[in-house]
């Protein structure tokens, strides 16, 4: 879908920049006629030649980019900081290139006031600290596309690292727009290998050494089974705790960060229909009620 968007953003403009230069070259209008009418059309008529024209370049890199984006890892890092570059780089150009078709002198203007001075007088501080930060977080290289990062108790796979903003989306599908400013105290989860952990209850009728005795083949047949998920062999921790009803037993293995709580629920799953197998009694709370 955004392929497609990205070639219609090419396509229009194309068209609109053809269709604009044919027409005025067929009429004459951009040979400098006298009169007033005249000159403010052939001025409007290069302006849309100009937009048109930035907009068909800078549109065909946005889609050439796009092919890189969806990478993760450093390419796709370096795909959306460009990309996001890319898309301010347009509004400059085309806001320059229209004040100098007007008759503005724009290098007067920037040699008088300078770049830094012109952000500041919009009042674009904050501005400055987005930009200032994406270019740490180019060359420092602490996280890139496609890493699963928290931010503020905020967890989630970063889509997309702009100039000035960062996209992280959660397991619900959850985006949160991040200014990179903002962007302090971060644990880059995809760093070091994640534990899947879950804790299941057994009756105080299993007798445990039986158990140790079955548990390592009942475990290992569980990683075969989902070798894909599950990253090294699976391990019975020990006797958690003893509850009210249970003897709770924790259960952990390693799994890639993304499948943290799928893997987490799959182990569950996988202890439940073993343990039924083997007669390995799960119990759940229950009221014995005692009458005279």
């Amino acid at each position: 879908m955004k392929d497609k968007n990205n070639i219609k953003k090419i396509i229009f403009p194309l068209i609109l920049l053809i269709a604009v230069t044919l027409l005025a070259k067929s009429t004459g209008l951009l040979n400098g006629f006298d009169g007033m009418i005249i000159v403010n059309l052939e001025k409007l008529l290069e302006i849309i030649i100009a937009v048109a024209f930035v907009m068909v370049l800078g549109n065909v890199a946005l889609m050439l980019l796009g092919i890189y984006r969806k990478k993760a890892g450093r390419v796709g890092t370096m795909a959306t900081l460009i990309s996001s570059i890319v898309k301010y780089a347009m509004i400059l150009i085309i806001f320059c290139w229209v004040l100098s078709i007007i008759g503005v002198d724009v290098s007067t203007i920037f040699a008088s006031i300078g770049v830094i001075a012109l952000i500041i007088g919009f009042g674009a501080e904050s501005l400055v600290a987005d930009l200032v930060t994406g270019v740490f977080i180019l060359f420092e290289n602490e996280y890139n596309v496609g890493d699963i990062i928290e931010v503020d108790q905020f967890r989630g796979t970063v889509k997309e690292i702009g100039i000035r903003t960062l996209s992280l989306e959660d397991t619900g599908g959850n985006i949160k727009i991040i200014n990179n400013s903002d962007l302090k105290n971060i644990i880059n989860r995809s760093n070091h290998g994640s534990k899947a952990v879950c804790d299941v209850g057994i009756s105080y009728d299993i007798d445990l050494e039986e158990l140790d005795n079955i548990l390592p083949g009942i475990l290992a047949d569980i990683r075969k089974k989902h070798e894909d998920v599950f990253k090294s062999e699976i391990k019975c921790l020990g006797v958690e705790s003893l509850g009210d009803s249970s003897v709770v037993l924790r259960f952990c293995v390693e799994v890639d960060e993304k499948d943290i709580f799928s893997g987490r629920r799959l182990l569950n799953k996988e202890l439940k229909i073993a343990f039924d197998k083997n007669n390995i009694t799960i119990p759940f709370p229950q009221l014995d009620v005692h009458t005279k």
